[in-house]
Order: C-alpha cells, then structure tokens, then sequence
C-alpha cells in the first residue's frame, strides 16, 4: 500500500518521467529528492503503480507503442514526390529555360493539401506562405529513422573500456575474493 505522499510521487512522475523532480513536486525535501527519487523507482510497489498508471494513460487517450511506432514510419518513409512536383511541364513558359541537365528545373509546385494521402499529409511539418512563394516543411526524416531504428534494436550502444593511453586494463594488483552466501 503507497502512503500519500509515495502515490503523489507516482503521479507527478508520470508528467516528465523524471524522478527527481517527481519528488520535490511530490513535497520530498529538495535536498534529498534526487535519492528519494532513485530509491522511489527500485520499490516494486511504487513500480507497479506507475506502469498501472501507464497502462490506463494509455488506454484512456489511445496513444500506444504502436501508434507512435506507425506516425514515426509516416515521417521515416515519406516519399517528397508525393507532396512536391517539379520538372517542365507543357505549355509553361518557364520550362522554355529549365536546364536539360535538371539544374533550375522549372516549375516546382506543391501538391494541393485534398490530393495528399494520409500518411504524406502526417509528414508535413509546416506551410507557409513567403515573400517569394510557398515554403513547405517536412519532418525530420533521418531524426524518425534513428527513433525506430533504436525502437527495434538496431543501434546498439557499445561502450569499450581501456586502460591508460587506450591500452589494456592493467590487472596486476586485482584482489579477487569468493564470498559464501549467508545461509539465513
């Protein structure tokens, strides 16, 4: 059973998941919220009651793993073809001068917002209107990559301990030492 200050914690951590300032929010001194905080997050009790609390967020506005695995494929496979068209197109004065290289390739034009599929649409960023024409924005597509990638695994942090200037960990000094478990 949480007391009244441990469920306060549990809901002031679910706001910005940090456990130090869960704390100080929760009414812990500021002094020791950074440790009280840690220790919070070991207790199986407290634990469970902020995965209980997930679980009905998440369930309460819809947003799950796998919703925000599907929008972040939006923005990481979005092709610009179908949100941007350029190239000559008959009959346009401009295409007169494009470059047959593909430099200055005139005209660009955007494709108009009803004729965009959904899932090109949720890659859209920002549209606005400048002093020299429309400007359109897209999601950071590398950024949406890299956040699925490290969804399924596939950017293991590796981290390579050396000893001084790089080399080998020096051992000579190391005391190794069995400890018999107590038998309580």
């Amino acid at each position: 059973m949480l007391t009244d200050k441990q469920k306060r914690f549990v809901e002031e951590y679910l706001i910005d998941l940090n456990a130090t300032q869960a704390a100080v929010r929760a009414g812990y001194s500021e002094k020791t919220a950074r440790s009280v905080g840690s220790e919070n997050l070991t207790k199986p009790d407290i634990m469970a009651a902020i995965e209980e609390a997930q679980k009905a967020r998440s369930e309460r506005t819809g947003i799950t793993a796998d919703r925000v695995l599907t929008e972040l494929a939006k923005i990481g496979f979005y092709d610009i073809r179908k949100a941007v068209k350029w190239g000559a197109n008959p009959g346009d004065k401009t295409s007169e001068n494009a470059d047959p290289n593909g430099l200055n390739i005139y005209p660009v034009s955007l494709v108009p917002s009803e004729k965009l599929d959904d899932d090109t649409a949720a890659a859209v960023a920002e549209v606005s209107l400048t002093q020299t024409g429309v400007k359109l924005k897209m999601h950071d597509k590398r950024a949406a990559l890299v956040d699925i990638g490290r969804h399924l695994g596939m950017f293991k942090e590796k981290v390579e301990h050396s000893g001084p200037d790089g080399g080998a960990i020096p051992l000579t000094g190391l005391n190794v030492a069995f400890i018999k478990p107590n038998a309580s």
